[in-house]
């Protein structure tokens, strides 16, 4: 049992939604990103997903694209953030993963970022842009150092594909609430609980719904039909306001502590 399934463990054990957090790793640089996770961890995210920068990031709306932006420019690559993860294990237990579209890992190596991901402290992966036919070209290096490749389904998945993609699912699968890119949303689909039951009525692991959740209200209501929820836009936009770095982790970690609070009473 990794440390992503110990998580959803405990989550479980004590009542309670899973919380993850999504953070653009070196934003604005790779030794804030360092301190911000344990600091979110210890507020009460149970798994952290760790964005790497990518220059054309399709899948993202303008929080994360500028946040990534900032990253590159402040110098982070894949390797270093994998430094980084090194250095957040010596002080930090939390599930960590790996978020990534697939140009940085094709460049890097699959088999190369497998071996080095494991051994820096990563828990699983998740590829925004692997469509399921190609999950071939990276499942058996993973599988081989035992990090699962997180799923993704998405509004429009009709319900033989969402069968097909869970079927050997590991770790959790991320249901997407919404179409379109990531982004603080002021209201959700109404049939979402029907989408994400949908999902979870198939799925081996715990079904997890992001994209779009901004607020404690809106985590508690969207992880009523679901094992837990994403928040990342609207975690990364307090990194991201004015201020010293000092108060602007502690300003995610009030608002993670918030989040938390919220899913306690899912």
């Amino acid at each position: 049992m990794n440390r992503i399934d110990r998580a959803f463990q405990t989550c479980r054990a004590e009542g309670r939604k899973a919380l993850v957090s999504f953070v653009s790793a070196g934003d604005p640089d790779l030794a804030t990103t360092a301190r911000l996770v344990p600091a979110i961890a210890a507020a009460g995210t149970d798994i952290v997903e760790l964005g790497v920068p990518f220059s054309d990031p399709m899948a993202d709306g303008p929080t994360i694209q500028r946040a990534s932006q900032r990253a590159l420019a402040s110098g982070t690559t894949l390797a270093g953030v994998l430094e980084m993860v090194a250095k957040v294990r010596q002080v930090s237990a939390v599930p960590l993963v790996l978020f990534s579209y697939y140009n940085v890992i094709f460049q890097y190596g699959v088999e190369r970022l497998a071996t080095a991901a494991a051994a820096a402290g990563i828990d699983g992966i998740l590829l925004v842009d692997v469509p399921f036919e190609e999950l071939g070209e990276v499942l058996p290096a993973f599988d081989r150092v035992g990090l699962p490749v997180i799923r993704l389904v998405a509004p429009t998945t009709p319900p033989e594909r969402i069968a097909l993609i869970t079927r050997k699912a590991g770790g959790f699968v991320y249901c997407i609430t919404v179409t379109g890119v990531t982004g603080s949303r002021s209201e959700l689909p109404d049939d979402l609980g029907t989408q994400l039951g949908r999902v979870r009525a198939v799925s081996p692991v715990p079904v997890v719904a992001g994209f779009g959740i901004s607020s404690p209200e809106m985590a508690r209501a969207v992880a009523a039909h679901a094992d837990g929820v994403v928040v990342g836009s609207a975690l990364v936009q307090r990194l991201a306001e004015p201020g010293s770095v000092d108060g602007r982790i502690a300003a995610c970690a009030h608002f993670v502590a918030d989040l938390a609070a919220a899913l306690r009473r899912a």
